[in-house]
């Protein structure tokens, strides 16, 4: 069993290789351990790897994009019964990508993330795209761009589609720009995957599973210094004082002219007077 300091150490050690060099899914189910602590990674990535012979065997050597996009969507979705978790969108184990393998339902980002993974495995190099509010996944090659919406039965998008998901999402109120249709970096996936887990957290006020996410987004972005504020809170209602100080004094050292530094300021000598007490 791999317990919670071995599972940070190896996900430290993934997200410091270049990007190119991180494996996403390894990197995925490393981070799900915390959550379950007898997660056996080797089998959900033998798993992956399964799914992805079964498409090979259909497609031969056939390389164009849309014909291996039609196959994944069929064998995805058509067959395996993948979907968008709709009725519980807000389900932490649709953040999970074992969670996702196993009830074959999840959020837009865990579902492109198993489609990027599939199509990496044939030959087909899928990145991702952090559309606010809706992750989805683009091809860019010859051909032209594709998009997919993995969430949507692997639904390819034009611009348009775009727009109007955009007004779905945030009511006409955000203005669509073709930045948005950039690609991410991996670390950029993880770290979406983590905040969308911690914004779930915090929801339901565990701020014990939202502390250990927190300590994750910083392993993956060490100069995030709103996640280093927002353990210190996180430690503070949980009622470690001395971890809440320190955390909340460094946030201030570097976040001099931040919006909320005179509020966190105020923490400061309430926390000393409680470290005071247990010293």
């Amino acid at each position: 069993m791999m317990n919670q300091s071995v599972a940070r150490r190896l996900l430290a050690e993934m997200v410091s290789r270049k990007d190119e060099e991180i494996e996403l899914a390894r990197a995925s189910l490393i981070f799900a351990k915390e959550e379950y602590s007898d997660l056996d990674v080797e089998k959900y990535l033998t798993k992956l790897e399964l799914m992805s012979e079964e498409i090979k065997r259909r497609i031969r050597h056939n390389s164009d994009p849309y014909f291996l996009i039609s196959e994944i969507n069929r064998y995805l979705f058509n067959e395996e019964g993948f979907r968008g978790n709709e009725d519980d969108y807000y389900d932490p184990r649709n953040s999970f990508l074992n969670d996702v393998l196993d009830r074959k339902t999840g959020i837009p980002i865990t579902l492109s993330l198993l489609y990027m993974e599939i199509a990496n495995r044939l030959g087909l190099t899928l990145l991702g795209v952090g559309f606010p509010g809706h992750f989805i996944v683009k091809y860019s090659g010859i051909e032209g761009e594709i998009l997919v919406d993995p969430f949507n039965k692997g639904r390819i998008l034009s611009n348009k589609d775009c727009k109007e998901i955009l007004d779905r999402i945030y009511g006409g109120r955000m203005q669509f720009h073709s930045e948005f249709l950039q690609p991410v970096t991996k670390k950029e996936i993880l770290s979406r995957m983590l905040h969308n887990l911690k914004g779930i957290y915090l929801n339901s006020t565990n701020y014990l599973k939202a502390l250990s996410i927190v300590d994750m987004i910083l392993l993956i972005d060490p100069e995030a210094m709103d996640e280093l504020r927002d353990r210190g809170l996180l430690y503070y209602n949980l009622e470690c004082f001395t971890q809440a100080l320190s955390d909340l004094e460094a946030y201030l050292r570097h976040a001099t002219k931040a919006e909320d530094a005179e509020l966190i300021r105020g923490y400061i000598p309430v926390l000393k007077g409680l470290t005071a007490k247990i010293s």
